[in-house]
């Protein structure tokens, strides 16, 4: 059996046997360098060394800072703020919770880059608040968490930084910022129009609500944390600071501003919550670890050219090809991670996109917005796993409520395919591809 089979296949035991995703891919890299080298010694040797270059960027050091502003803004009211401003906005409106709760997730996914963070910062007030308002449990859970991938499509993103690193410096993190920001936007109307036409059919908060008329008072009140946006994209494109100096900035503006101005984060809180931004970034980064060793192993064996070779003889219709790919990724999404499934599938299928004319923007938000899809199913959502646990349901309560919405976020996964105007364009005009 030659090398990359052996990579295949033993990844996909260890994922059978329960083993947790970082460890089946060090375990898989580990037997496939001992199979392609013939010495234990040297194959742990090189998988460890491996491990350590593929952390060794200056761009990863914006996650954790990242992370942790996303925890302060969770934790010192910038999310309830937000919130707000969102009721203003489309509170009014019949099932205007529903619309608040997409808005809202929107908001916070583009000042904290976090999926997860929304859907327990969002999730925490949304879902207990849709309940006691009438609306279906398992339908605001299954709302929470699909509208909550929406943040890692809408600038910044911690896993732009991810494709970014591993892209091999043909796309930089600004443009893919740029690039993802209208995709996002899409994402977030049509879940919104499904949530109206599920509230419209079921009665959920037909009576229009008071909550839209004090629109400026709510700006006023969310003004200084959608700033942050301002401060961390326009001091990017400016080229004032890097996606990383701006990742601190973000922290820091966060921590002024739940500590000091809206004081709802003290000195005693910061343990917890670096504890918390500790634990989270280490997951990441052995998850990074291990991929980026993965696709040495991928390379080494010439994986990717064998793959695009494959495909392109199966068809050499675009159409098909991008079909096909979206199909692959959507079922990696289900058992996978996003952060592993983006190391390990872009070496992949990267030979084959580029065939087809694809920008490095162009694919990269393709792929995000596929897995984004990935989060919110079973059985390796972690979305859908958080959400469940917020709202204080079962995972197969959730599911059904949530077809139509993975029906939405298809369409959406199809306008961004094959209408490349959506993420080419901002990058373009800016000047950034």
């Amino acid at each position: 059996m030659s090398p990359g089979w052996v990579l295949l296949w033993s990844f996909l035991l260890f994922l059978v046997m329960n083993v947790p995703v970082a460890v089946s891919i060090c375990l898989a890299t580990w037997l496939t360098a001992c199979l392609a080298m013939g010495s234990l010694d040297i194959a742990a040797a090189t998988v460890a060394q491996r491990m350590a270059t593929g952390v060794y960027s200056f761009s990863l050091l914006a996650i954790p800072f990242f992370i942790l502003s996303g925890l302060l803004m969770g934790r010192g009211g910038i999310a309830r703020r937000l919130m707000d401003l969102a009721a203003a906005l489309v509170g009014r409106f019949p099932g205007g919770l529903a619309l608040v709760n997409v808005l809202s997730c929107m908001m916070f996914g583009a000042v904290s880059g976090s999926a997860t963070a929304a859907v327990s910062s969002i999730g925490g007030f949304m879902i207990p608040e849709m309940e006691r308002k009438g609306y279906g449990k398992d339908f605001s859970v299954a709302l929470t968490i699909t509208s909550a991938t929406t943040g890692l499509l809408i600038p910044p993103s911690n896993i732009m930084i991810v494709y970014a690193l591993v892209s091999g410096g043909t796309v930089s993190i600004a443009a893919l910022f740029m690039g993802g920001l209208l995709p996002g936007v899409v994402f977030g109307l049509l879940l919104m129009l499904t949530a109206a036409w599920i509230c419209r059919r079921r009665g959920y908060g037909m009576q229009s609500s008071q909550e839209g008329q004090n629109v400026w008072r709510a700006f006023k009140g969310a003004f200084l944390s959608l700033l942050l946006i301002v401060v961390v994209l326009g001091g990017i494109l400016k080229g004032v600071f890097t996606a990383t100096e701006a990742a601190a900035i973000a922290v820091a503006y966060a921590w002024a501003l739940s500590a000091w101005v809206y004081r709802e984060v003290g000195w005693r809180d910061l343990p917890e919550l670096l504890l918390q931004a500790g634990i989270t970034t280490a997951v990441v980064f052995l998850l990074i670890a291990t991929s980026m060793a993965m696709s040495w192993i991928l390379t080494l064996e010439d994986i990717p050219q064998q793959v695009s070779t494959m495909m392109l003889g199966i068809s050499e219709n675009p159409v098909m090809l991008l079909l096909l790919i979206n199909v692959l990724l959507l079922a990696a999404g289900t058992f996978m991670d996003m952060t592993p499934a983006v190391l390990i599938f872009t070496p992949i299928f990267w030979p084959v996109v580029q065939e087809l004319g694809m920008t490095p923007v162009h694919f990269g938000i393709m792929m995000i917005a596929n897995l984004c899809i990935g989060l919110c199913t079973p059985p390796v959502g972690t979305c859908l796993f958080v959400g469940c646990g917020v709202g204080k349901t079962r995972m197969s309560r959730v599911t059904p409520e949530a077809i139509p919405f993975f029906l939405a976020l298809w369409v959406a996964l199809m306008l961004v395919t094959f209408v490349p105007f959506l993420t080419n364009w901002l990058p373009a005009a800016l000047g950034m591809q």
